[in-house]
């Protein structure tokens, strides 16, 4: 029940200074995000390749409001991506953007994230890497779908995030999984209404097989973005059935959730992949990651108790 109440928040100028506040804040953004700096952010790629896991880097940040900080978000990922090249880190990161960040919702806005994307993905790629688009609420997809295509002209590997929880996602997944095209599959984690997303979560659960199915019978490469343990074991179990070897498909879990799992699953010889999200304007995805899962906001209040 609480989860809408906090995604709600989520855009709330009042609770963002609030939160920003709040004493025991720090000690739990800091369980999310993995820094406020490239600095910061590096060592943790670099522990993550020492120990067989690979990450997909997100600078947070979104809602911007003028050009130029469109433009300061693509030279966050430009600067991210030459540090990588020069630690030889390329091969163990990727990178996720979302595309609001790069100025979609501005006049022009389309045209605009592309072609403030486009020199990141081409970065990307001169180091061996590649860049994922990440899913925001539903009015967006349209344009990041075909920002996705354009970019696949030049570069195949460029990937894409769906949402479990939207009607359309089935109908988008069979037309994704068809051009071998490298897809992450999440339940959702926007305030969606009712006229076009499954609102219980038996029902977004049941999508997510429906849709996992989809993509490992498919020609692309599904990149499983679940915590769940019930779906991780679907997932392998659609695997096999689908005749797909180990390194034909990734899971992926977020920074500071489930570590332990992260690890036996790379022992296993999965592909396991880290979302690992830094950076100063880290509100909107702290939000979203409380609203999640009743435990993480438990641990929040316990510390902002903790701290007074």
């Amino acid at each position: 029940m609480l989860g809408p109440v906090i995604l709600a928040a989520s855009r709330s100028d009042k609770m963002r200074r609030f939160v920003s506040s709040a004493p025991g804040t720090k000690q739990v953004v800091d369980r999310f995000i993995a820094g406020e700096t490239v600095d910061d952010v590096l060592p943790v790629v670099q522990d993550a390749a020492a120990k067989g896991l690979e990450v997909t880097l997100d600078v947070v940040g979104e809602d911007i409001t003028t050009r130029e900080q469109a433009a300061a978000a693509r030279d966050a990922y430009l600067e991210l991506i030459d540090r990588l090249r020069d630690l030889g880190l390329g091969t163990r990161a990727e990178m996720s953007v979302k595309l609001s960040m790069f100025g979609q919702a501005l006049e022009g806005g389309h045209e605009l994230a592309l072609a403030n994307v486009r020199p990141v993905v081409e970065a990307a790629a001169a180091i061996g890497t590649t860049v994922t688009l990440d899913a925001e609420d539903h009015t967006t997809l349209d344009s990041m779908f075909a920002i996705h295509e354009e970019l696949r002209k030049d570069f195949p590997g460029t990937g894409c995030v769906i949402q479990s929880y939207l009607f359309r996602t089935e109908d988008d997944a069979r037309r994704l999984a068809a051009s071998g095209s490298r897809v992450r599959l999440v339940k959702g984690a926007y305030k969606e209404p009712a006229s076009v997303a499954f609102q219980d979560k038996a029902e977004i659960d049941k999508a997510y097989v429906r849709v996992l199915k989809i993509l490992m019978e498919g020609e692309g490469y599904p990149m499983i973005g679940t915590h769940d343990p019930r779906i991780i074991s679907i997932a392998q179990e659609l695997a096999r059935r689908a005749g797909r070897k180990l390194d034909e498909y990734e899971f992926q879990m977020l920074y500071g959730i489930r570590s332990d799992e992260h690890l036996r699953l790379a022992a296993e010889g999965h592909r396991m992949r880290v979302y690992t999200a830094y950076g100063t304007d880290w509100y909107g995805y702290f939000m979203r990651r409380l609203a999640e899962k009743p435990a993480n906001l438990l641990f929040f209040v316990r510390s902002m108790i903790t701290k007074n």
